[in-house]
Order: structure tokens, then C-alpha cells, then sequence
């Protein structure tokens, strides 16, 4: 498959995601499977770019405290001491038009950016399990907060993170599903219904009191 792949001068992207709580371990030991597997990519499988997301075994999403933590602290390592391309990958526990979902959007959004990810991928909703439950507007929010975070303070990030993960963190057992695409979405003009534009400015509205500076 890889010989086939650089044969035909095709970019190769190898995805792995390692799951925390399970037969690796905790954060820490995560951590490390996580850059050895990073750069096993690069090493064995002739990647051009890496596409990452730690996932919680518990709860089936990239958004965890814990998993945030492992996230970051790979891609801080890889950025610091390679020139390699790393991505990350997006699943909430939560659903389309949901503050929930959108406040975990930006949470893994301000630290992709901070820790020096080239490249971020989203998003899967709902754990990323449910039929027709992503949306444009995830990416929106997941766009919209990595250009406001390009240029911040580490030290400034990571007590907005903070605020924003306590603000579901609580939730994870009544996580609401949202609303399918259809339900959510005008699909013969393929926009956001009127529903869902309200709880997008909401959920942006909670991020700039907390100090994001985002458009309005």
C-alpha cells in the first residue's frame, strides 16, 4: 500500500489515535505511545504529516481533560524538537448545535494552536457514532478560535482552557445528542437554521466574556 502510494507521488497521511485508559495506560503513558507512534509514521510509513487525537476509552471523545493533556504535550514536543507536520483530529461528546459541543470545539482549538499543530480536523460530533450528526458550523467554531488563538500566550491559553473544559466536564453522562444535520441545517440551501445560528453566537458570546477574543 505505502510503495504503491509513493509510487503514484501521492501525499500520505497516516491517522492514529491512541486511547487513553486502555491497555497503554494513563496521561503520561499515553503521551509516549503517542510520539512514538508519530514519528514510527514518519520513520516506517513514509508519511508526509501525521493526523493525531488521543481519545478517552470511557468516554469516546478528544475533548477529556486527559486526553487534552496528552495532546498538547506531544505536539509541544514534536514542534520543539522536529520539522515535522502534525494534525489533529476532533470528536466531542456532544452534538450539533449544542453549546456543549461548540465550547468543547474551541477548548481542543485554543490548545492544537498553542502547541504548534499545522493542521486540525473536524469535526466529529457525537463521538463521531452517530448518522448525519456533523455539521459545518463544528468547523466554523473549530477555525474561528484557531486564528484567535494564533499568536497568544501559552500561559493565557491554558487558563482559558481550563475555564472552558470545567464548563462540561460535569456533563459527560447527560451529554445532549444535538440535532441531525437535517434537523439543524436548511438542506436544499445547505445553511444553518435560524436554531442553530442562536446557539452558535451564545456559545460564542460565552467564549469572548471569558476572554477569546473572537469576530462578532
Amino acid at each position: 500500500m505505502i510503495s504503491g502510494w509513493k509510487h503514484n507521488g501521492d501525499v500520505i497521511m497516516v491517522e492514529q489515535m491512541p486511547i487513553l485508559g486502555g491497555y497503554i495506560g494513563g496521561i503520561e503513558e499515553t503521551a509516549i505511545c503517542d510520539i512514538a507512534t508519530t514519528l514510527t509514521s514518519f520513520t516506517l510509513l513514509n508519511a508526509h504529516y501525521h493526523l493525531d487525537g488521543p481519545i478517552h476509552v470511557r468516554w469516546g471523545m478528544t475533548t477529556s481533560r486527559e486526553t487534552l493533556q496528552v495532546a498538547g504535550h506531544v505536539a509541544a514536543a514534536i514542534d520543539a524538537n522536529t520539522e515535522l507536520l502534525v494534525a489533529n483530529q476532533f470528536y466531542t461528546i456532544a452534538g450539533p448545535c449544542t453549546e456543549m459541543c461548540l465550547h468543547e470545539i474551541a477548548a481542543q482549538a485554543l490548545l492544537d494552536t498553542a502547541s504548534g499543530r499545522e493542521l486540525v480536523s473536524g469535526c466529529a460530533t457525537a463521538k463521531g457514532v452517530s448518522e448525519d450528526y456533523t455539521t459545518g458550523m463544528e468547523a466554523r467554531m473549530l477555525g474561528e478560535v484557531s486564528a484567535a488563538a494564533a499568536g497568544m500566550d501559552v500561559d493565557d491559553v491554558n487558563r482559558l482552557i481550563k475555564k472552558i473544559v470545567r464548563s462540561y466536564e460535569r456533563q459527560y453522562l447527560t451529554a445532549p445528542l444535538g440535532r441531525s444535520f437535517q434537523e439543524c441545517y436548511n438542506v436544499r440551501k445547505v445553511v444553518p437554521t435560524k436554531e442553530y445560528l442562536r446557539t452558535y453566537d451564545s456559545a460564542s458570546e460565552t467564549l469572548r466574556d471569558l476572554g477569546l477574543d473572537l469576530p462578532s
